[in-house]
């Protein structure tokens, strides 16, 4: 990655909450979902929430071939991209002390359009192993006629910067005897009972990946 820039510089107000570790970058991609993704568009700026998945230095992000967002960053344009994990409300006993227990990325780079089919193919099981790790190995594959309806982007990241919160109440001293409850409410991505298609086939066991799955 190039040396970080004015755009992923830490704040001077809270230099403590940017972890400069790469290996937390890589956690919490490697957690997310959903990214946000910036980027121009005939002269407006543009976001849009898009799925993602990481290897390496890369992010790939996927749609489809008649997408005009999608077309637009197979042009190879600068994005911004941003994953926020959300870990807690944080309740104060003043509402200005408010706050959230979180964790987030927001990276730069180029696009890039993913045109060989060794990449495409690996892009392909990437995201499928990403949202569930193990379904690659029992799903079926993206048959030709599928993959020529999805367009593959890659991001290298080019520099990034990692926030995060992970404490408890801050009140001033002149709050503390309220009679007003504080602290932590944690919040966690967590999965419910799986409802099985009742169309097709009946009887197939849930695989242990379903049911273990965690986040």
């Amino acid at each position: 990655m190039k040396a970080k820039t004015s755009r992923t510089q830490g704040s001077r107000y809270y230099p403590k909450r940017y972890d400069l570790d790469p290996a937390s970058r890589d956690a919490i991609l490697d957690e997310g979902l959903v990214c946000q993704v910036a980027f121009q568009l005939e002269g407006q700026p543009m976001l849009i929430p898009t799925s993602y998945c990481r290897e390496g230095n890369t992010l790939y992000l996927h749609g489809s071939v008649g997408s005009h967002f999608f077309m637009q960053m197979a042009k190879g344009i600068p994005v911004c991209v941003s994953v926020t994990l959300v870990d807690g409300l944080v309740l104060a006993r003043s509402v200005f002390h408010h706050s959230m227990n979180y964790r987030s990325v927001v990276a730069f780079g180029k696009t890039r359009l993913v045109d060989s089919p060794e990449e495409r193919w690996r892009a392909a099981e990437l995201f499928t192993e990403h949202v569930m790790p193990g379904r690659w190995a029992e799903a079926r594959h993206p048959n030709a006629s599928e993959l020529q309806k999805t367009m593959f982007i890659a991001v290298e990241i080019e520099e990034a910067s990692v926030k995060f919160r992970a404490h408890g109440v801050a009140d001033d001293p002149e709050d503390m005897h309220l009679g007003v409850w504080a602290g932590v409410l944690p919040l966690r991505l967590s999965p419910q009972a799986p409802e099985p298609d009742p169309e097709g086939q009946t009887g197939v066991p849930l695989p242990d990946y379903v049911r273990d799955y965690r986040r």
